[in-house]
């Protein structure tokens, strides 16, 4: 069975489904001829993410919360991708929102799964878990260390899913993502992510803002690269059990980053160095991907010069 003939007509949901990762893999589920059920509260999402008048999509406005709406939404599925959270910037502001969401939320999709025998569930996490590693690149079994509320609750539902996965045979996967960025990340959401900020204050012609002194470095990843390994842990039978990191394996500095958008922008800028936020406590991140290469056959088709032009095309287009 070929990749798409292993989506198509299904009925798959997708919570968070109106966020800036979340719309990208509804968009690539319906190019598949899936049939797609979004969930979302709206908190970050938008509704401009997803497509209009689409007959294989629904959507339905509420919380992973409410554990009777994710059952009934959940109920028939073949696959659901659980990608609703708050994100790091929200979840430190309200480490209690955070985890009734983010831990709360996550526990009721998979006790609705288990209960209805849903075949997968893909959870999304994120390489926040790992803190400060004492190695590079990180390794998928490399120690973890928590240093913001958000990768507590991150690492709390992987926990849940292996829970799950040993205790009751739900079969699940999870994606460590890095770092992402691109088409449907917006400058004028404040939740949006340094790349879309950089690009918003280079095409204004105002200076970047740089927290710190922008050698931290980070493993930024393309939006299409990582729908695809998404998916892919969600169709392929050795995802079954496992955790993937889902990254580049090429470390950038922020600094790197910010004379890349300047120079692809064309802008009369230069950044300027401002104090570190409570979330900027990671220095050095950068992850290994062999993993997912050797077990899902993915690699990233996107470098970081690639992916960002992309990007600036979707910026410029959509203005």
């Amino acid at each position: 069975m070929s990749y798409s003939e292993s989506l198509a007509g299904q009925r798959i949901v997708v919570t968070g489904g109106a966020g800036f990762v979340g719309s990208n893999v509804v968009r690539r589920l319906l190019a598949e001829n899936a049939v797609v059920v979004v969930l979302d509260d709206f908190y970050t999402g938008d509704d401009h993410n997803l497509p209009a008048g689409e007959p294989n999509l629904e959507v339905v406005r509420g919380s992973v919360t409410d554990f009777d709406l994710v059952r009934d939404v959940i109920k028939s599925s073949s696959l659901v991708f659980h990608l609703a959270a708050r994100n790091i910037i929200v979840s430190t502001r309200n480490p209690r929102e955070d985890y009734e969401v983010n831990i709360g939320g996550t526990l009721n999709v998979l006790l609705a799964a288990r209960e209805l025998g849903i075949p997968r569930v893909v959870y999304s996490s994120s390489t926040s878990v790992y803190g400060n590693p004492r190695y590079l690149p990180i390794n998928e079994d490399d120690a973890t260390n928590m240093l913001s509320p958000y990768a507590v609750s991150k690492f709390a539902g992987e926990n849940y899913c292996h829970a799950f996965y040993e205790s009751y045979g739900l079969s699940s996967a999870v994606v460590r993502y890095s770092n992402v960025y691109g088409t449907a990340q917006r400058p004028d959401n404040p939740y949006c992510g340094v790349v879309s900020k950089f690009f918003e204050s280079a095409m204004k012609g105002e200076s970047l803002r740089i927290h710190g002194d922008g050698e931290q470095t980070r493993d930024f990843t393309y939006i299409d690269d990582v729908v695809e390994a998404t998916l892919l842990a969600g169709v392929s039978p050795k995802a079954d059990g496992q955790v993937y990191n889902v990254g580049t394996g090429r470390e950038v500095t922020v600094n790197q980053l910010a004379r890349i958008i300047i120079d692809i922008t064309g802008a009369k800028v230069e950044p300027v160095y401002i104090d570190r936020r409570d979330i900027d406590n990671i220095r050095r991140r950068v992850v290994n991907i062999e993993k997912i290469r050797r077990e899902l056959r993915w690699i990233p088709t996107f470098t970081i010069e690639q992916g960002l032009r992309r990007t600036y095309e979707w910026l410029v287009s959509t203005m």
